[in-house]
This record gives C-alpha cells, sequence and structure tokens, in this order.
C-alpha cells in the first residue's frame, strides 16, 4: 500500500472554531437556555370553578359525550374524560365514552414537550368568566348579535338597524368589556379588537385583502363562502344531535368567490383555513415589499456587502412564523383541556333556551335575560338557541382560549420582531359592497403594526362570529400566542453569529419590548 494513501487527510474546516469548541460551545446555549427557563417560577392555573360549582357541568365542555335530551352530559363519561385527563394515559383515552361518531380533537396535545422556548405548561392566562357572571352574559349576548348580523357589510355598520340595535343593546350590559368610546359601544367599536390598530381604517385588515405573492404565481384572496341566511343548529333536535357527536349536513356554498366584506366571510375564512394560514400569508406580502418594510435593526440593512437570507432574510422568517404556531396551539390545548374546560357558546345557547322556556332553571344572568338580542333571535328563529355559522358547530375541544387566537397572536407577534411596524402600506384597498372586486382605500395611513394587529383581532374574534368562541378566548388567546412567541425569540437571540443588538416589536396592548 502507497505511503499517499496512509497518508490522513488534513480537514478543510475553516472559521472561528475548530469543531470540538463549536459542539462545546453548542451544548452551552442549549444549557443556558434550558437554565433560563428553569428560572421561570413554577405557574400556578387558576380557573374559573364553573366544574367544581355545578354537578351537572352546565359550565364545562361535553361536546361530543353522551347527554341527555336537555343537552345535560351523563355523568359517568364525563367522569371517564377526566380520568384520561388527570392520568395521561393513552389507554384512558380509548375508554372515553362518545355519544356520536365524532372524536374529540387530540387532547393528548396537552401533555407535548418542545425544545426551544418556554414549556407550554408554563404560560399563564386569565380566568375566564364564570356561567353566571354578567360578563359571561355580555359575551354571550355580543356572540348572538354577531350570528345577526353576519350578512351585513362592515363598511355598512354604521347605518344598518341590526348594528344600531346590537351596539345599544351591549352598552346596557353592566359588565360588557369590549371597546367603547366614552363609555358606550358604537358601530365603529362593534365587535373590534382590543388593540390600537383595531380602530384604525376599515374592519378587516389589508392583509386578508392584498394580493398574496406565492413564489412563481399570485394568489388573489377572494374565498369560497357560504349564501347569506344558511345559518346552522337553530333548531332544538338538531342542536342535541350535534352536541351527541352527530355528523353535520354539508353547508350551503356561494358559487362565486368573494373577497371578505362581512362577518359571514370573515367565519367561512376560519373556517377553511389552514393553522398558520394568515401568519404566512402576511409574511410573503410584508417580504415583497422589500427592504425598506424590514424592522431597522435587521443587521444587514447596514451591511456594505451581505444580504440577509439563512439568518434574517425570508427562510427565517417563514421558518419561526410556522414554528410559533404549532407552540402556540401546544399552550392552546394544556389551557383547554388541563385547566379550564370552558363551555362552548353553543352549549351554553342550549341551557339559555331550556331556561327561557322553563324546561329547566339555570344561574344565568339577568342582564341576558332581559336583553334586546334574545328576543331578536326568538323572533327569527323560534329558539333561543345561539344560531351557527357552521353546520357541525364547534370543534370537539374545549372553549379557552381560541386555538386560533393563539396562532394569529404568535405569529403576528414573530412577524412584528422582523418588520419595520411604521411603514405605510401603499395602495390600500378595500372591497366593493358585494365582495367581487377591489377599490382604493383612499382614507388615513394604514401601518404595517397596526394592520398586523388588526389581521390578528380579525383571526382571533372571526371565530366569534361564527359562534363557536367568546370574546374572552379570542383576547386572552393573541396574549398567550404573544408570550410563546416572544419566548421562542429568546430562545434563538443567543444563537446568531451577527451583530444584532435584538428584537424590539410592540406587544398587543401597546408596550415596547426588546429581545
Amino acid at each position: 500500500m502507497s505511503k499517499r494513501k496512509n497518508k490522513k487527510k488534513k480537514s478543510c474546516l475553516i472559521g472561528p472554531l475548530n469543531q470540538k469548541d463549536r459542539n462545546n460551545k453548542a451544548k452551552r446555549i442549549r444549557v443556558q437556555a434550558a437554565k433560563s427557563q428553569m428560572k421561570i417560577p413554577i405557574s400556578k392555573h387558576f380557573c374559573n370553578r364553573d366544574e367544581f360549582r355545578y354537578k351537572k357541568k352546565i359550565g364545562s365542555y361535553t361536546k361530543g359525550l353522551p347527554h341527555n335530551s336537555l343537552g345535560i352530559v351523563e355523568n359517568s363519561a364525563y367522569h371517564n374524560f377526566l380520568k384520561a385527563l388527570k392520568s395521561g394515559k393513552t389507554e384512558d383515552f380509548e375508554l372515553i365514552p362518545l355519544g356520536g361518531m365524532v372524536k374529540l380533537a387530540n387532547p393528548q396535545a396537552a401533555y407535548a414537550f418542545d425544545l426551544v422556548g418556554t414549556d407550554s405548561h408554563q404560560f399563564r392566562i386569565a380566568v375566564p368568566p364564570s356561567f353566571s357572571s354578567a360578563w359571561e352574559a355580555s359575551e354571550m349576548a355580543e356572540v348572538y348579535w354577531q350570528a345577526l348580523t353576519r350578512d351585513v357589510p362592515f363598511e355598512q355598520f354604521d347605518t344598518n338597524p341590526l348594528t344600531l340595535a346590537a351596539a345599544s343593546d351591549l352598552t346596557r350590559f353592566t359588565d360588557y368589556r369590549g371597546p367603547k368610546i366614552n363609555g358606550k359601544v358604537t358601530p365603529s367599536t362593534l365587535f373590534r379588537g382590543e388593540t390600537k390598530g383595531d380602530f384604525v381604517g376599515p374592519y378587516i385588515s389589508q392583509f386578508l385583502w392584498k394580493d398574496i405573492p406565492y413564489g412563481a404565481t399570485t394568489m388573489v384572496q377572494r374565498y369560497r363562502t357560504t349564501i347569506a341566511g344558511s345559518d346552522y343548529m337553530h333548531s332544538y333536535d338538531e342542536w342535541l344531535k350535534i352536541q351527541n357527536g352527530s355528523p353535520a349536513v354539508s353547508p350551503k356554498t356561494d358559487n362565486t368567490p368573494r373577497y371578505i366584506r362581512n362577518g359571514r366571510d370573515l367565519g367561512e375564512f376560519v373556517h377553511h383555513d389552514f393553522s398558520f394560514q394568515c401568519p404566512l400569508s402576511a409574511c410573503l406580502i410584508l417580504l415583497s415589499y422589500g427592504k425598506e418594510a424590514l424592522d431597522p435593526a435587521n443587521p444587514y440593512l447596514s451591511s456594505a456587502t451581505q444580504a440577509g437570507f439563512i439568518t434574517f432574510g425570508g427562510p427565517h422568517i417563514l421558518d419561526l412564523v410556522v414554528r410559533a404556531a404549532r407552540q402556540a396551539l401546544e399552550a392552546a390545548w394544556f389551557q383547554k383541556f388541563l385547566v379550564h374546560r370552558r363551555v362552548r357558546p353553543e352549549e351554553f345557547g342550549g341551557h339559555v333556551h331550556n331556561h327561557m322556556i322553563r324546561k329547566a332553571c339555570y344561574p344565568i344572568h339577568e342582564d341576558l335575560l332581559q336583553s334586546q338580542v334574545l328576543s331578536e333571535v326568538f323572533r327569527k328563529y323560534g329558539t333561543y338557541l345561539l344560531p351557527m355559522a357552521y353546520p357541525e358547530g364547534c370543534p370537539t375541544h374545549p372553549a379557552f382560549p381560541s386555538g386560533h387566537a393563539c396562532i394569529a397572536g404568535a405569529g403576528i407577534t414573530i412577524l412584528k420582531a422582523f418588520f419595520n411596524e411604521s411603514y405605510v402600506i401603499q395602495d390600500a384597498v378595500v372591497p366593493n359592497v358585494d365582495g367581487t372586486s377591489l377599490k382604493p382605500y383612499l382614507s388615513e395611513p394604514l401601518k404595517i403594526g397596526g394592520e398586523l394587529n388588526k389581521l390578528a383581532s380579525n383571526i382571533a374574534i372571526g371565530r366569534d362570529t361564527a359562534g363557536v368562541h367568546w370574546r374572552s378566548d379570542a383576547i386572552e388567546g393573541l396574549k398567550l400566542g404573544e408570550a410563546v412567541a416572544t419566548s421562542i425569540l429568546r430562545d434563538y437571540r443567543s444563537t446568531y453569529n451577527e451583530n444584532f443588538k435584538g428584537f424590539t416589536f410592540s406587544k398587543f396592548d401597546g408596550t415596547l419590548i426588546t429581545i
């Protein structure tokens, strides 16, 4: 054998660290991230106590389990449900009795771990309103009004009799916590989110209207919707079948794709969107604006020789938007199944109906029982059930917090960290009244930060418009998603080689934060 073949090849590696030092540094980064997470105080999680307060579980999520004729869950079935959640054993989940064919939506996701960011069980959120509270009554009234006004174009909220009545009725509630002006709900605040961006410009964010650059093609944001008046589960028999897990009928689809112009269109968008669709689409739109739209702290904006790509470029931002979405869902599922198990609005509507027709007596707050909205619902449908936008009603997982809201909160937080929130969006648009075309929006300037906040609210509250969530599900879900994304950014902050001063962005409450 020749000497040349026996000679060891020299490594071609160059750079500031040899492989051993690189491995050690990688270990230190991971260990330091884990130590930082361990310094977070152990969270205590509190609920509204409805599960303990009511033996019949009227304030708890029970859809998909077997119910009696009043929509009350069978005690043994709920016991088995709780037993599985407490043990976490796969075999216990297989013993949960179902009332029909529809399965529970992935409760074991509540136990999952991730290797980046804060553990899902360490995030705390506010306690939702209790069944008998004035706050809960106001949130139920709001979703009733959202159902009644689904077909009112957003641009007609100032003049339509139904939206004017909704604003007036909600103002009378003693503990309505949605946005107001001088203590009153107005058509301009009706069903809006609670960030500054929500009150500037049209109800719908530009990121749900403008074309999406998608590789070598362009996606026009005209979407499938359902025809006006196609509401579901407002007959008692249909409602009870759905609570027991029976399959739903097919929806009545509009043959014309439309830009989102009213609550029905928005509700249908968040019916069929995939998990991270809205922040992904917004990211693609923002990337098309060029370097002027990037956050000023991006280290490559000042470089004379380099451009961002794997770090601080498109692949980096897109990856974190998608990554944050799943972790936000894990945090949501922990809260949904292992802490709150909050009743869904459609379930609450069944209890309202049985109370109003005197088949049962429940501690529903007088604010709701004496409201105009119950009269309006009964006049139109002949029951007091919540008219649902989806034939299957809500998904088979508890209400609080909203998964859509958590995803939106996480994704939009990532986008605000990488893009310039003060950048003014050019060529703003609004749809015509039937949603078939766009026209220029010529009023006040619309900025990236405000329109991203509005996008988050649209996605979160759009689920309320469909009848599947409460306002507090949406608002607290956005905050939870924001916290998840912030923890991810914090862990990744120490992994970059660039001279980077940190991520700075405004939170949903307006607070400026730097990581």
